[in-house]
């Protein structure tokens, strides 16, 4: 595992704090998680009255490589010992599944274990019943995007923290900490605006001519057919990709265009957590444990890629993505997993040792991290500190 990150730039490191996963006989991994985020500082952070925002991945049902409520127990009950209002929050999901909206989402949650018994804290759906609950937030040196949509109830937040599973991607290599607040907070119509390169279109064979998606566009973007059925279509002239019709049809039939390039994926990523973490006190967890190749979001997890690493935790995102990258791709294969078998096909490739792009070959973890950097948002250079 590299110890630090060097570089002739004059930014200087950031600090990254990580624990292993032995045990010795007394010390649990909750208790492991506990004394990490107190190393690293989350129990002396301005928490007092402060509502705080715990962002974390619920888990899609029928996935079982999220985080236990057990962790997120950990971070709520720390945030209460120093005064503060935590609540866990997520935001709706994009594409089809059971967390599309508030309803579906909650029931998911309370179905993976997450609830005030168990974790401590309330759950609350960032971006509201029908993901269209967003606020605009300026992105400071965003070269895609100049104006997130973020969940209202985390930019309502006094401080945000993330935590974070680490596994691989199938489209962006990895997620981790970016991914997690990039993605993770952006409304419906930020999710969309991040994965697609165009507005959305109507597929006609799911579209039942309801006409719910026209009274919601508040652009007369949408018109219907005068005859049966009545089907809806929009002009992408009048379209400004606010992505509310896609809130209100319950028959996923408005879809997104055509799917961005992976790098541009990455890199609006990058700037959709800039825009959460600007101007507030933020604080990063990411527990490196079964690694699956592909995102919580599948409702079905592989075999993990490589063994149980251990917990990081940082001030800084991206140093802390690149920490956990680093760990990764320095541990051995899982040789029961899909990266053993993408090592086994393709050995000539010259990533080789690149984990995560050996599981997912189409993808590049770096243009995250890259343009994460570019823009301000912290740096790939860490220094490690064992606790």
């Amino acid at each position: 595992m590299a110890e630090d990150k060097t570089s002739t730039q004059a930014t200087p490191p950031s600090k990254v704090w990580w624990c292993d996963l032995r045990t010795h006989g007394k010390t649990s991994r909750p208790q492991m998680l506990e004394r990490l985020c107190r190393k690293a500082g989350l129990a002396d952070m301005d928490l007092a009255n402060k509502f705080v925002a715990i962002k974390m991945h619920f888990g899609e049902p029928g996935n079982l490589s999220f985080l236990r409520p057990n962790y997120a127990r950990v971070v709520a009950d720390l945030v209460r010992e120093a005064g503060g209002k935590p609540f866990l929050t997520d935001c709706n999901t994009l594409y089809v599944g059971e967390r599309k909206n508030a309803l579906d989402h909650l029931d998911a949650a309370t179905a993976n274990g997450f609830g005030p018994l168990t974790t401590g804290c309330q759950v609350i759906i960032a971006d509201g019943l029908k993901g269209t609950d967003d606020v605009e937030v300026p992105v400071a040196g965003g070269v895609h995007v100049q104006n997130a949509k973020i969940g209202r109830a985390i930019m309502d937040a006094d401080v945000f923290i993330s935590l974070t599973h680490f596994k691989g991607h199938d489209q962006t290599g990895f997620g981790g900490a970016l991914k997690n607040i990039g993605m993770g907070c952006g409304s419906r119509a930020g999710k969309m605006e991040q994965h697609a390169a165009g507005k959305p279109h109507v597929d006609q064979d799911r579209c039942i001519g309801c006409m719910a998606c026209a009274s919601a566009c508040a652009h007369g973007a949408i018109s219907h057919r005068t005859e049966r059925p009545r089907l809806a279509s929009i002009d992408q002239s009048k379209c400004v990709g606010c992505g509310h019709c896609m809130g209100v049809c319950n028959q996923d039939a408005i879809v997104p265009n055509d799917e961005a390039a992976t790098q541009i994926l990455g890199e609006r990523i990058a700037e959709y957590s800039k825009a959460v973490c600007d101007g507030r006190p933020c604080f990063h967890v990411s527990l490196v444990i079964e690694v699956s190749p592909n995102c919580d979001c599948w409702e079905l997890n592989d075999s993990p890629m490589v063994p149980d690493i251990g917990f990081f935790a940082s001030y800084d995102p991206v140093a802390l993505d690149q920490a956990c990258v680093d760990a990764v791709n320095s541990a051995p294969t899982n040789p029961l997993s899909i990266l053993a078998d993408e090592e086994h096909a393709h050995p000539d490739d010259p990533r080789i040792h690149d984990h995560l792009h050996m599981a997912n070959p189409n993808t590049s973890w770096e243009a995250t991290l890259e343009h994460a950097e570019k823009i301000g948002h912290g740096t790939r250079k860490y220094e490690l500190i064992k606790v």
